[in-house]
C-alpha cells in the first residue's frame, strides 16, 4: 500500500443539491478499496442525514448526537445523572457511543436539533468531535451541511483538504468567491482548496477554468470534472448504497482519478 498522511481530514461543502454527499460517498468507496485497512471514519454533519439514503441505512433521530443531546439536556434539568461528572465527559462518552462500525469504516451522524432553534449547539459539539477524532482515525471524511455557515462559525479551521463540489450554474462562481472570503475574514487554514465540477455538460472547459480561478483568487485547484450519470440516479431511486456502484462505471472511475489526488 502506497504511503499516506497518518491523519488526513477532507471536507465536501457545496450548496444543495450538488452532489457534495454523493462525492462523499465515492470518495469513500475509493478508500474502501485501494486501503482497505485505513482507520477512517465518515461523519454525516448535515442536519437532513444524506449520506445515510446513499449508504441505504437507517437511523432514529435519537441515535444522532443531536438526539443523544436532546436526551442528556433533559436528564440535566432533572437531575437524573450520576453526579460529579462533567457535561464534556457526559458528550464525550456519548460522541463514542454514538460511533457506527462497519467492515472498514465507521460513520458518525450529527442529526438535528430536536425542535426548532439554533443548529449552533450541535456545530460546538461537532468542533469537538473532529478534535478527536483526528487523533485515532487516518481518514476524517466530513460531508458539510449545505451552504458555507459550518465554515462561517469556525466548525473546522484544520481541514487539510476541502473539496467544493460546484455545478455550472452561476451561483456555484459565487460560492467560490463567498469561501474565500470567509477562509480570508476567519483566517482559516485550508492545506488544499479543490473545485470538483458536478454535472459537467458544457464544452468550453477552458473558460470555465479561467473563472475558477478568477474568482478564488487563484487559490482552489480543479479536482475534475465529472458528467452526468444515469446509474447514480438509478441507484438512489432503487434505495441501493453507492458503495455498491460497479467499479466499471464510467463517472467512478473518473472519480477514482480524482480521488487519487487527494491522497
Amino acid at each position: 500500500m502506497p504511503p499516506i498522511p497518518k491523519r488526513k481530514i477532507v471536507c465536501f461543502a457545496g450548496k444543495g443539491g450538488v452532489g457534495k454527499s454523493t462525492s462523499a460517498i465515492l470518495f469513500l468507496k475509493y478508500l474502501n478499496s485501494k486501503y482497505p485497512d485505513l482507520r477512517k471514519i465518515i461523519i454525516d454533519a448535515d442536519p437532513d442525514a444524506n449520506i445515510l439514503d446513499l449508504l441505504n441505512k437507517s437511523l432514529s433521530f435519537y441515535d444522532t448526537i443531536g438526539g443523544k443531546i436532546a436526551t442528556l439536556h433533559k436528564q440535566l434539568a432533572r437531575k437524573a445523572l450520576p453526579p460529579n461528572t462533567s457535561e464534556k465527559t457526559l458528550i464525550e462518552n456519548l460522541i463514542f457511543q454514538s460511533i457506527i462500525k462497519f467492515d472498514n469504516y465507521d460513520l458518525i451522524v450529527m442529526g438535528r436539533r430536536e425542535g426548532e432553534g439554533c443548529y449552533c449547539s450541535v456545530n460546538n459539539i461537532l468542533k469537538n468531535i473532529i478534535n478527536i477524532f483526528e487523533d485515532i482515525y487516518d481518514i476524517v471524511i466530513i460531508d458539510s451541511p449545505a451552504g458555507l455557515e459550518f465554515f462561517a462559525r469556525k466548525t473546522s479551521t484544520n481541514v487539510d483538504d476541502l473539496i467544493l463540489v460546484v455545478d455550472t450554474s452561476k451561483m456555484s462562481f459565487h460560492t467560490i468567491q463567498r469561501l474565500m472570503t470567509i477562509k480570508t475574514e476567519l483566517s482559516l487554514k485550508f492545506k488544499k482548496v479543490w473545485v470538483l465540477v458536478n454535472k459537467f455538460s458544457l464544452e468550453n472547459k477552458e473558460t470555465f477554468l479561467e473563472r475558477i480561478k478568477e474568482f478564488s483568487n487563484g487559490e482552489a485547484k480543479l479536482l475534475g470534472f465529472l458528467a452526468k450519470d444515469t446509474t447514480i440516479q438509478e441507484f438512489n431511486l432503487l434505495q441501493k448504497s453507492l458503495l455498491d456502484l460497479p467499479d466499471n462505471n464510467p463517472l467512478y472511475q473518473d472519480f477514482k482519478s480524482f480521488a487519487a489526488k487527494i491522497i
